[in-house]
């Protein structure tokens, strides 16, 4: 049986594309960077604290398997958390505009037997935003709750002058990836034609 350690409805649109419809948990992990840790590493961290998190409140489900995932916006090795207000996000959007970052998202699945992990790293660079278009992105709220201040499968996607890596997993969840995990461990999203896993 598996389960999704998120309740980003992101995520779940992303698991149902390959025909997935996990059991959700809410998880709730505290996503703070340790001093001198590497964005790298520390997106990898929480994605496995959330996943082992996961795996404690199903040990007792035969077969199950925990899924979870951490999506991270990082510029200058600096990580673009949830913005906590508007200005916050302005702010985020004025720091990316016209630059390159990274999109570090890190996907992690556990079972009481093993666990594997599978990192995607996409390079998106925006187009140097104008103080109109920041107001009006920010005005449409679509940034809250999302990593760096913006959601590319939004309105934001107008920003994206070029994305080098895997758009689903600047949405949160590198689908081929994830495909590729779930394989290793006996789900074959091809095969799967119940879509109740």
């Amino acid at each position: 049986m598996l389960y999704l350690a998120s309740r980003s409805p992101r995520r779940r649109e992303l698991l149902a594309r390959l025909g997935l419809d996990p059991h959700l948990l809410d998880i709730d992990i505290p996503e703070v960077r340790q001093p001198g840790e590497p964005a790298f590493d520390y997106v990898r961290r929480v994605s496995r604290e959330k996943a082992g998190a996961g795996l404690l409140e199903v040990m007792a489900v035969p077969g199950a398997l925990v899924l979870a995932a951490d999506t991270e916006v990082v510029l200058d090795d600096e990580v673009f958390g949830k913005p906590v207000d508007a200005a916050d996000a302005a702010a985020m959007l004025g720091r990316l505009s016209g630059r390159t970052h990274q999109v570090v998202s890190i996907v992690w699945l556990v079972s009481a037997e093993r666990e594997a992990q599978a990192a995607s790293v996409s390079e998106v660079t925006f187009s140097a935003l104008t103080p109109a278009q920041l107001d009006g992105y920010v005005a449409t709220g679509e940034w809250q709750g999302k990593a760096g201040a913006y959601a590319i499968q939004g309105r934001a996607e107008a920003f994206v002058t070029r994305l080098d890596g895997s758009f689903s997993g600047v949405m949160g969840l590198p689908v081929y990836d994830t495909a590729r995990l779930l394989a290793d461990f006996g789900i074959d999203v091809f095969a799967n034609t119940e879509a109740t896993l």
